[in-house]
Order: structure tokens, then sequence, then C-alpha cells
């Protein structure tokens, strides 16, 4: 059995890699809609309309499928831990059916999509769980499960898992999905080609015109002229409705390795206890060797980015698999990123209340995957002017959730003021103490450098102020970044920009 492995990347990602990268946009180009990431909300907005008739240029600042989607859980669910009674109390009985009827869609859309084009992707249909070991907290799943019933969904109370420990009770929803995200996404470009759409790729967009029509400008000059854009950057990069206010970014990490098949779960597991654990198994690429193992995948330590200790994060999730998984053998650990909206139910739809031609597609909660299909799904019929009987639902402009909204806004708003003044207040460390492998935001010569000592001994430093908005950023040693607390901007140790809202590099600065 190995050691608790090193931060060593998506499994997803390795094992499928998507060969030579697509060209960067290098000349201005006129299209029909232009869509601003290539994840699963944005491929999958842009599959729909392609296939709608409309000419469309996705533009991507790093890989296809490669950020958030690209180290996601892999879990296609209505299931959204405990979301169903919530919602009955706060958007009514029919706001909860209309969540549960467009997440299932999407599952089902996704099987469609699967089947049709044939796509290898490791499909399994299996139940999936809200679990908790707390027998105090039944009451509560009790409820959940007759909410998600009521709601539409095929779900039902149980005390029976095949978790490898007893629990309190679960919420089972049966018929819901797990397969290898970016087999099938890789699979929805080459498609999206097929049918005229473009892809460019490290293509990073810089500035957004609203005009009729709208222009997309990009860092390397380049320039889209488009009737409808959409903004599928997971955290907007555009902040014109102040979106950025009701959103809190989320940092989860992952853990996986090999287990027996005759030991799988045999089903989709998260509970919102400690820290939040979810668990689930997948088709083990390589395990053609007669060994008869699979895949297993486990989530949690949730945590705002750029705080606290990541590797003694990731020790604690290694140690939870081992104990309740005694022989598995870990070779993977990666993180995710999530963004959480203050009033639980995701942002798609127009940008802003002025906006025509402008469409976002944010604040998924962890649940991405249903909630990037259904996206694509609701945005095209937005732009082709056709009914959907979830746009309210999901509307980026909704006002009515205000008043209800405003204890998580506030408390959102608090953090990052808190922030904002009190990581400048913190003491520094000297740079002679940094370790190599380590970062720090020290003082030198008066100023503050955010300064990362390499395995070699030498120094870089940058510029500590985030380029989104201007809070100071943290390291994370454990993936070797720099992250932005108030907004979930993180950064190279060279300063490039690994993932938004920021899409500006932090500054080079001497030491």
């Amino acid at each position: 059995m190995t050691e608790n492995p090193q931060v060593n990347g998506s499994y997803w990602l390795q094992t499928a890699p998507g060969g030579a990268p697509r060209p960067a946009l290098a000349e201005d180009l006129d299209v029909d809609v232009a869509v601003i990431g290539a994840g699963v909300a944005g491929l999958s907005t842009a599959w729909e309309l392609a296939r709608a008739g409309r000419s469309v240029a996705v533009l991507e600042a790093g890989r296809v499928a490669a950020g958030v989607t690209g180290h996601t859980s892999a879990k296609l669910t209505a299931q959204h831990t405990l979301i169903y009674d919530k919602l009955r109390r706060t958007r009514g009985p029919e706001g909860a059916r209309l969540y549960a009827r467009s997440q299932s869609e999407a599952i089902e859309h996704a099987a469609g999509i699967e089947a049709e084009l044939g796509i290898d992707c490791d499909w399994e249909t299996r139940s999936a769980y809200t679990y908790v070991r707390d027998a105090g907290r039944v009451d509560e799943l009790r409820a959940e499960a007759a909410a998600a019933k009521e709601a539409g969904l095929p779900a039902s109370f149980v005390t029976e898992t095949a978790l490898p420990f007893p629990v309190a009770g679960a919420v089972e929803v049966t018929g819901q999905a797990q397969f290898h995200p970016r087999k099938y996404l890789l699979a929805l470009a080459e498609d999206l080609e097929a049918h005229g759409g473009r892809i460019f790729e490290n293509t990073t967009v810089h500035g957004l015109d609203e005009g009729e029509p709208c222009r997309v400008s990009t860092g390397a000059g380049a320039t889209v002229t488009a009737r409808d854009v959409v903004v599928a950057t997971h955290y907007p990069i555009f902040d014109r409705a102040l979106l950025f206010a009701r959103l809190s970014p989320r940092r989860e990490l992952v853990v996986a390795g090999s287990i027996e098949a005759d030991r799988d779960v045999d089903g989709m597991y998260i509970t919102p206890d400690e820290n939040t654990r979810s668990v689930r198994t997948a088709p083990l690429d390589d395990a053609g060797d007669g060994t008869g193992r699979r895949l297993l995948v486990v989530t949690g330590e949730h945590f705002t980015p750029g705080t606290g200790d990541t590797r003694e994060r990731f020790d604690r999730l290694s140690a939870w698999a081992r104990e309740h998984f005694p022989g598995v053998d870990l070779t993977h650990a990666w993180a995710t990123q999530d963004i959480d909206p203050t009033d639980t139910v995701p942002m798609v739809g127009p940008l802003h209340p002025g906006a025509h031609h402008t469409y976002v597609a944010t604040g998924f909660g962890g649940w991405g995957l249903s909630g990037g299909i259904m996206a694509g799904r609701l945005l095209t019929a937005q732009i082709s002017g056709e009914e959907c009987a979830w746009s309210e639902l999901y509307d980026p402009r909704r006002l009515r959730t205000a008043v209800r909204e405003a204890p998580a806004f506030l408390k959102t708003q608090a953090e990052v003021a808190r922030h904002f003044v009190g990581d400048r207040l913190k003491p520094s460390p000297p740079v002679d103490a940094l370790p190599p492998g380590e970062g720090a935001v020290v003082r030198a010569g008066g100023d503050r450098l955010a300064v990362y000592r390499d395995e070699a001994g030498a120094l870089h430093a940058v510029s500590p102020r985030c380029t989104h908005l201007g809070c100071l950023v943290n390291f994370n040693a454990a993936e070797r970044a720099w992250e932005c607390p108030c907004h979930g901007s993180r950064f190279g140790t060279d300063g490039k920009v690994i993932e938004g809202p920021a899409t500006k590099p932090l500054e080079q600065r001497d030491i």
C-alpha cells in the first residue's frame, strides 16, 4: 500500500488527455454566438446551439474540460445533498418540482447524447444517497426524502446501504448516473466541431462590449463579434450584475485509488457530516489484468480557497479513506472548486437586468454536471426565443428571494471584508525562513510581496494583490498555488492565472 499520494492531478485528465491542443484564436471572427468557457456548461450550451443551426465559437483560457469539470467527482444526479426540503420552504412546492424536473431531464438528456454519439465514457446507472451516521439528524433526512418524493424524484428513506459502515439513515434516489466526465465532453466537443462549431483553446478573454452586435476581446488582440454571448467560466469573469457578491468559492479535495471489485459500494454517496464525505467507484482503466478492481473516489474537506493547511486536509481525507476502506491503494489526489450561490439555486440566464444578448451560467454549488447540462438546454431556449418552464427559477436577476437570501449574503460579504482587511494585518514571516516548496506574503523593502522558494532554493516574487478586486492572496503549499480567499481566483507560482474570476496575472516583482 502506498503512502498518501502526492497532489498528482485528476484521474479523469490523466486517463483522457485529449490529444494535441486546439489553436488559439489568432484573427477576428464573426459568429452567431460566442461561448466563453469550455467546461460542461459552456460545451453543453455550444453543442445545443450548433445542433440548432447556430454558428458558435467557444473561447477557452486553458484546455477543453480541463478546469473544474476535469476535477469533479463525476456524479450525475438530481439529488443534491439536502436541498428539496429547503426549496419546498423557500421556493414553494412548485419551485422544488421545477428544480427536480430540470435536473432529472438533464440526466436523461445526457444519457440520450451518450447513446446517440456512442460515447465510451464508463456510463453506469446507480442510486444516489445522502446519508448521516448521527441518529439526531434522521428526522432531517426523513423530511428531505418526503420533499424529494413530492418534487417528483424516485426518493425514499432507507436505513441500509452498501457502505462498509452502518448509517443512521439515508435518502435514496434511484436511476441516477455516474460517468467519466472528460471522455463524455471530449466526444461532445468533437461532435460540436463536426456540426460547424469552432473551439479555441489557450484564448483568454479580457473584455466584453454589449453592443448590437456584441464584441468579445481576447488577450491576443483578436475580437469575436457575435449577436449573443454566454459567460460560462464557472465564476463569472464579468461582474456587471455584482454576482460576485452573491457567490462564494469552496474548495474540496479528492483522493482516489483501487479497491477489489467485490467491495464496490454500488451507489453514489454523500454526507453533510464530517466536513462532507462523498464516495463512489468507477471502472478502472488499467484493470485489465484480471484482478477485478475498481477505482474508489473519495471527496471532502471543503474549505475557502487560501485558508488553512491543505496538506493536513489531504492527510485527513486519505486517513478517512483508509479507515473505511482498508487496503485501498491510493494513487491519485487532486482538488476541485465549487461556487455556492447565497440562495441555493444556480444562476442561469441574462447576465444582468439590462442584458439583451449576454447570458451567464454559474453557482452550481458542487453539482455542475447536471446543472451544466441543464444550463445548456435553458440558455439555448432563451437565445432561440423559446419558452422554458424553469427560466424564472434560475434567473440571475431574481429579486423575490432577496429577503431570504440576506443572511447568507451578509455572511459572505462579512467573510470577504474580513479577508480584505484582516489579511493585510497579519504578521509577515522573514523571507529567509521560507523552506523550498513554500510560499508566503512577506514584507520586503517596505512593500508586500508574494514570495515562493522553489526546490532549488531560488526565490520568485509577485504582487500579492489579486487582479480581480485586490484581496491579498495566500499560498496553498499542497498544490503550490496562490489563492484569493475572497472570490477564489488562483494563480501559479509565476503569477499566471490558473482559475478566475481574475483574468490578468499577478504582477512580477523583484526581490
